[in-house]
């Protein structure tokens, strides 16, 4: 068997496809990822990036996942999934035509051997949201209508119980529920799916935008949050970082904000020094939900951040998506494991507390910021999507 790397590029919910030109010795005239053979590198995972650099030109390319490696006719195939930050790309010989299509769409067109089985062990899984705790509820939505879509191109009959599945998959983030549930009660296909994420990318978007016209010229932030990070670059103010331990994802949000703006990061204890000696204007913070009270489930932190503000007079805003609004007032929350913060003694290690209304200025979301009433009338409305089952 030849072993060689199989490479699909995602950029927001579409991968890079590749006609292979006339000049390639196998295949020529048919479409398939990125790939190369594994023994010109070393390796699978050096194949795959320097496939990725020869064939597109791209040079940041953020590994996602390795799936397990699988046989066809005389190959080897190592599949891999990376993400990119752009779609401008610089092909070599080997490709006479590319698209950034949805996965399924190579359902639809002449391939490669095997490329949709080479996919299927990258694509997003119920497990891979489950188990992500890299990123935000956001992100992790998204993820969860990449399945549905999958799922209702190649098994529609089986996409209600991987609905079910995804809804238990992290109960803490109720913009998955408020998203699965929707994309079911609209018939539970592909187009439904799609749709669905299209309609989340552009909500996320004009939700940052909308936060971003709101914020003064300093700012505090803690944790990470994908829409977050989307109105401190529209907005460009001065950030204080607080680093987020455990797991410390604000030293990363405060590393590539600094490429574009002044950032300050400080410890997570420092919050309420910071916020009454820094001049600080404003707090902002994502959700993993809003409650039908308006309380505010996010990052440990967040209700301490929040009360501190308040106690300074420093306004606290939220940002967040309008299916972030979940249909009841019953938080579940997350702990992160033990080890993370010792590996003998009694640990307590949330993952997310719940900020009280009062502590909140403003929940900011693609309709703008909503006020008490509109927050309990999109519960209602989110309650009502959970009939499809």
């Amino acid at each position: 068997m030849i072993p060689v790397a199989t490479v699909f590029l995602r950029e927001g919910t579409e991968v890079l496809l590749l006609r292979r030109s006339d000049e390639v010795g196998s295949y020529p005239g048919r479409w398939g990822a990125v790939s190369g053979h594994v023994a010109d590198h070393g390796d699978p995972e050096s194949a795959a990036r320097a496939e990725i650099r020869e064939e597109t030109g791209l040079e940041d390319a953020r590994l996602v996942r390795a799936g397990e490696p699988f046989t066809v006719e005389e190959w080897q195939v190592h599949p891999f999934l990376f993400e990119v930050a752009g779609r401008e790309i610089q092909p070599n010989w080997e490709t006479d035509a590319w698209a950034w299509v949805h996965p399924t769409e190579m359902l639809r067109r002449e391939t490669v051997p095997d490329l949709w089985k080479s996919y299927e062990r990258v694509a997003p899984t119920v497990d891979t949201v489950q188990e992500d705790t890299d990123h935000g509820s956001t992100y992790l939505s998204v993820r969860a209508l990449e399945c549905l879509r999958d799922r209702a191109a190649v098994a529609p009959e089986t996409v209600p119980a991987l609905a079910r599945d995804l809804l238990q998959a992290r109960p803490s983030m109720r913009v998955i529920e408020n998203r699965v549930n929707r994309v079911m009660q609209e018939g539970g296909t592909e187009k439904a799916a799609r749709n669905g994420i299209e309609r989340s990318l552009a909500a996320d978007s004009k939700a940052a935008h909308n936060a971003a016209a709101m914020l003064p010229e300093r700012v505090l932030t803690l944790s990470r949050s994908g829409t977050v990070l989307a109105a401190l670059r529209a907005a460009e103010p001065h950030v204080f970082v607080a680093e987020s331990r455990p797991a410390r994802e604000g030293v990363t949000v405060a590393e590539e904000l600094a490429e574009s703006m002044p950032v300050t990061l400080h410890t997570d204890a420092a919050i309420a020094h910071v916020l009454a000696t820094e001049g600080v204007d404003a707090v902002l913070v994502g959700a993993d939900a809003v409650l039908a009270d308006g309380s505010v489930v996010n990052k440990t932190g967040t209700r301490g951040a929040a009360l501190a503000a308040t106690h300074e007079g420093i306004p606290v805003y939220v940002v967040c998506a309008r299916d972030k609004i979940a249909a009841d007032e019953t938080a579940h929350l997350e702990s992160g494991p033990d080890e993370e913060i010792h590996d003998s003694l009694d640990v307590l290690n949330p993952t997310f507390d719940v900020t009280p209304p009062e502590a909140i200025s403003a929940v900011v979301t693609e309709d703008g910021a909503l006020s008490e009433t509109d927050v309990r009338a999109a519960a209602r409305e989110h309650a009502a999507l959970a009939d499809w089952d």
